[in-house]
């Protein structure tokens, strides 16, 4: 009864779990709630491993890990330094004998997913970085505890296609690198990276990749090109017509906001975090592009560009079933869309 007491009891509480700052915070009978600087939470507990030495010949004692306070409650880690002080006192040491609840590479990564999503630059970028886990290392490496992951396991996701498809298989080992080491700062991981060891190893072949850069349109094709979008009433030919006139992306002209409009300067100003390099853009309005752009104040939009949806900015698929019908029609439009 008195261990059951203790694995219920303590000096912290929910509330101080989620608040306590930076720092060691002992609950009592060796367990702590260590907070990092940066905020991250994890449990440890200190045992002395009865009967056993160190190589100075001192008690045995030691630190474990017993996984993050996101992931494990206070009365689980209060169960869990329990089990761990039980085993110490019977003299066998927890690192070789207990039995926790590690949970699996693809838990870690969706979690890391989730928690990352208020940074992605774009929907389009998180979708693609939980997707090339999803195709390429959950297959392999998805069920396996996040501890028993080494460097055999995660060669499998990239060898295969190390050369073949290089980039991906770079992108790949970025990720499986960070959920590995946010498995490790939640306590679930111990030692170097394996994806480290085999950058630092040079374990795979040094691949050269030339860029392949999109064909772009002849010039001489584009005033045909361009006077035909003349002709057409189509959101869509107003926004293709701006984005020849300005050199942007095409990404850039549809999230364009009135906002970033100064009519008394002439200027179009995107945002650094529209911007693909994530530096602030200012691009000086002609008459031809203010002349596209200013009838649409009318339609009282938040988007200069706006879609079927009100409010809503017109789509990249409006914009390339626009070239599709023109390529029909006999138009050259090869080597356009970006």
């Amino acid at each position: 009864m008195w261990y059951f007491a203790m694995a219920l009891s303590g000096k912290l509480t929910r509330k101080l779990v989620e608040n306590l700052g930076a720092g060691r915070h002992g609950d009592g009978g060796g367990l702590y709630l260590v907070v990092d600087p940066s905020g991250a939470r994890r449990w440890i507990v200190r045992v002395v491993v009865k009967g056993q030495r160190n190589a100075k010949g001192a008690p045995l004692r030691t630190d474990f890990g017993l996984g993050g306070a996101d992931i494990v409650t206070l009365n689980q880690a209060r169960d869990r330094a329990l089990e761990y002080r039980r085993m110490a006192k019977q003299g066998l040491n927890p690192r070789f004998n207990a039995s926790r609840e590690i949970p699996t590479f693809e838990e870690i990564s969706r979690q890391v997913h989730i928690d990352r999503m208020p940074t992605w630059k774009n929907e389009k970028h998180g979708k693609q970085w939980i997707n090339t886990l999803r195709d390429y290392a959950f297959p392999k490496i998805g069920r396996m505890p996040v501890d028993s992951i080494g460097q055999p396991e995660v060669l499998m996701c990239l060898s295969p296609i190390w050369t073949d498809k290089h980039e991906t298989a770079r992108r790949l080992a970025q990720r499986i690198k960070i959920v590995l080491d946010v498995a490790k700062s939640k306590g679930f991981r111990s030692g170097e990276n394996p994806v480290t060891e085999i950058k630092e190893g040079q374990v795979l072949p040094k691949v050269k990749v030339r860029p392949k850069h999109h064909k772009a349109m002849a010039w001489q094709d584009v005033p045909a090109f361009y006077a035909d979008l003349k002709t057409r009433d189509a959101m869509a030919a107003k926004a293709l017509m701006f984005t020849c006139l300005t050199g942007s992306r095409t990404s850039e002209v549809l999230g364009m906001q009135w906002g970033e409009i100064d009519f008394d300067d002439r200027l179009w100003t995107c945002p650094a975090d529209r911007m693909k390099g994530g530096v602030v853009h200012r691009v000086p309005l002609t008459d031809e592009m203010l002349a596209i752009i200013k009838p649409l104040v009318a339609m009282k939009s938040n988007y200069v560009f706006e879609g079927q949806k009100r409010h809503r900015p017109l789509s990249n698929m409006a914009m390339l079933m626009l070239l599709r019908r023109m390529q029909i029609e006999g138009v050259t439009v090869h080597g356009f869309a970006r």
